[in-house]
C-alpha cells in the first residue's frame, strides 16, 4: 500500500476519533437546556464531560496538522473554499472552551445563563456545520485545476447549503445529540439517568430516519463508483449498529448504547471517507478536475518522516487518553454537586 493512501486512511481515522469522541461533547451540551432543569442538573451535565472535553477536542488539532503536513494542497483548497463555515465553527468551539472555564468564576444565575447558551450554541453549530462540509466533499464542490498548479474553489457559501449537505449536517447533528444523550444516561444515576435515556429513544428514532435517508441518497448518487461495495457494506454496518444502539438503550444498556452509537459515527465517515477514494474533493464542474489523492500529497520523504512520527507518538496518545477515561469512569450523581449558599446563588 503506498503511503498517500496510508495517510489518507490515517486522516480519516483521526476525524473518526474526533467525531466520535467530541461527538458526545457536543451531545452533553445540546442537552442542557433539555436535561438541565437547575443550575445543579446543568452542573452535573456539564461534569460528566468535564475531565475530557479538551482532550477529546485535541483530536481535530491532529487531524487538521495530519491534513496540513499529509495533503497540503487539499488543507489549502478545502479552507480556503470553506473558509466562513470553518471560521464559524472555530468561533463556537472556542466560545464553548471559554465557557467551560469561566461558568464557575463568579455565582449568579445571570452570569451562568449567558455560558450555558454559549455551551448550547457552541455544541450545536460545530456538528451541523461539519456535516455539511464533509456532505459536500462527497457530493462535489465546484473546483477546478490552475494553470499553475493547485486547485481554485469557484463556489459561495450558499454553494455550500444544498439539500443533500443540509441533510447531512442535520444528521451528523443528531448523531452527536443521541451520542450525548446516551453518554448522559452511561454517567449519571437517578432521574437524570431515566430522563436521558427517555430522551435518547426519542431523538434516537428520528436520527434513524434521516440517517437511512441520507445514506442510501448517498448510495444512489455513487452507484458508479468503483468503490460502491465497500460504500453500501459501510452504510448497512452504521444502519445496523445506530438501530441496535437504540434498542439497547430501550433495554437499559447504555454501555453497549454507546458503543453501537460509536460503530455508527465510525462507519458513517468510512463511507464519506469510501465515496471519496481516490479522490480527496470531488469537482461538480468536471470529474476530470477533482483533487486526487496523489496530486494533493506531499513529497515521499515528508510522508515517510510523518510516519514514523506517528508510529511511536499515536500509541502513547491512546494510551494516555484510555487512562484519562479510567480514572474518571465512576457515575455521577447530584448529591456529588457542591450545594451553594442563598447568597452565592443570587450574587
Amino acid at each position: 500500500m503506498e503511503l498517500t493512501t496510508v495517510w489518507f486512511l490515517i486522516v480519516g481515522v483521526m476525524f473518526i476519533g474526533y467525531f466520535v469522541l467530541d461527538g458526545f461533547d457536543f451531545g452533553v451540551g445540546m442537552s442542557l437546556p433539555f436535561l438541565g432543569k437547575t443550575d445543579t442538573d446543568r452542573r452535573v451535565l456539564i461534569n460528566t464531560i468535564g475531565p475530557v472535553w479538551d482532550l477529546n477536542e485535541t483530536w481535530l488539532i491532529v487531524a487538521g496538522a495530519s491534513l496540513f503536513a499529509a495533503f497540503p494542497e487539499w488543507y489549502a483548497t478545502m479552507f480556503s473554499g470553506f473558509y466562513l463555515p470553518l471560521l464559524i465553527i472555530l468561533v463556537a468551539l472556542i466560545l464553548r472552551g471559554v465557557s467551560f472555564e469561566f461558568r464557575h468564576q463568579r455565582k449568579g444565575e445571570k452570569w451562568t445563563r449567558w455560558f450555558d447558551q454559549f455551551i448550547f450554541w457552541g455544541s450545536v453549530v460545530p456538528p451541523l456545520l461539519w456535516g455539511v462540509a464533509f456532505a459536500n466533499l462527497i457530493n462535489g464542490v465546484p473546483i477546478r485545476t490552475m494553470e499553475g498548479g493547485g486547485w481554485l474553489y469557484e463556489g459561495t457559501l450558499l454553494t455550500l447549503l444544498n439539500p443533500y449537505s443540509l441533510l447531512g449536517g442535520i444528521v451528523v447533528l443528531l448523531l452527536c445529540f443521541t451520542h450525548g444523550l446516551v453518554f448522559v444516561a452511561l454517567k449519571t444515576m437517578g432521574e437524570m439517568r431515566e430522563n436521558a435515556r427517555k430522551m435518547a429513544k426519542n431523538v434516537g428514532l428520528v436520527t434513524i430516519v434521516l440517517a437511512a435517508a441520507w445514506l442510501v441518497w448517498t448510495i444512489v448518487t455513487h452507484l458508479a463508483n468503483p468503490n460502491i461495495g465497500l460504500i453500501i457494506a459501510c452504510a448497512a454496518i452504521a444502519a445496523v449498529a445506530l438501530i441496535g444502539a437504540w434498542v439497547a438503550n430501550l433495554m437499559g444498556r447504555e454501555g453497549w448504547a454507546f458503543v453501537g452509537n460509536t460503530v455508527t459515527i465510525a462507519f458513517a465517515l468510512l463511507t464519506i471517507f469510501a465515496a471519496l477514494f481516490p479522490n480527496v474533493m470531488i469537482s461538480s464542474i468536471d470529474p476530470a478536475e477533482s483533487m486526487s489523492v496523489a496530486g494533493a500529497a506531499s513529497s515521499q520523504m515528508t510522508l515517510e518522516v510523518m510516519t514514523w512520527v506517528a508510529v511511536f507518538t499515536l500509541p502513547l496518545v491512546l494510551l494516555y487518553q484510555g487512562w484519562t477515561y479510567w480514572v474518571f469512569r465512576k457515575r455521577l450523581t447530584q448529591d456529588m454537586i457542591p450545594v451553594e449558599s442563598p447568597a452565592e446563588a443570587t450574587a
